[in-house]
């Protein structure tokens, strides 16, 4: 027997209204021209990791919880004295998620995450590069679900950058609009 594949709540949204009003929207001939998207990618930078190596591993284990895959450790480069810092020490964390995970992720980051932010007024819409990817800052990874607040012994911020295959911010704006992203006006 065959088994259906599970397809995101979003993907579905995307296939079924999105593509065709971007198509309409910007008149794009053919439908690999849409633009969609690609990855996301998560990092977390732990600059009290320098101090104590157990803070980037918990914050890892954080960051894999909130991604649902593992992450990666990352170390530094170089060693840079007035930081105490040396050569090859874990200074952070990162994931890139893709495909169905991807959709999850961007759900939950719309409806129950960025709601539950401070005094949250909306994303910026000038954080884009020019290449159709958008970038946001989040000071505390505790708005996300999976992490349980009380046993939380210290909060970190992280940033998330969202890929699309788009040409311009124009069109990637059109685009995280419709995927209900909270710009702010």
């Amino acid at each position: 027997m065959a088994e259906t594949a599970y397809i995101p709540r979003l993907r579905s949204e995307y296939d079924r209204k999105i593509r065709s009003k971007l198509t309409e929207q910007f008149g794009y001939a053919n439908v690999m021209q849409v633009p969609r998207l690609d990855k996301v990618v998560l990092n977390m930078g732990i600059g009290e990791a320098v101090n104590d190596r157990k803070k980037a591993e918990q914050a890892a284990a954080d960051l894999g919880l909130i991604a649902g895959q593992k992450p990666v450790i990352t170390y530094s480069r170089m060693a840079i004295s007035t930081f105490k810092l040396r050569e090859n020490q874990p200074i952070g964390a990162k994931v890139t998620l893709r495909q169905a995970r991807m959709y999850e992720f961007i759900d939950r980051l719309i409806t129950v995450a960025l709601p539950r932010v401070r005094d949250f007024r909306g994303l910026n819409p000038k954080s884009f590069d020019g290449r159709g990817n958008y970038s946001l800052g989040i000071k505390e990874h505790i708005i996300f679900p999976e992490i349980d607040f009380d046993k939380m012994g210290e909060t970190w911020g992280m940033d998330i950058t969202v890929c699309t295959t788009a040409k311009t911010d124009e069109e990637a704006r059109a685009l995280l609009t419709a995927f209900n992203f909270p710009f702010r006006q």
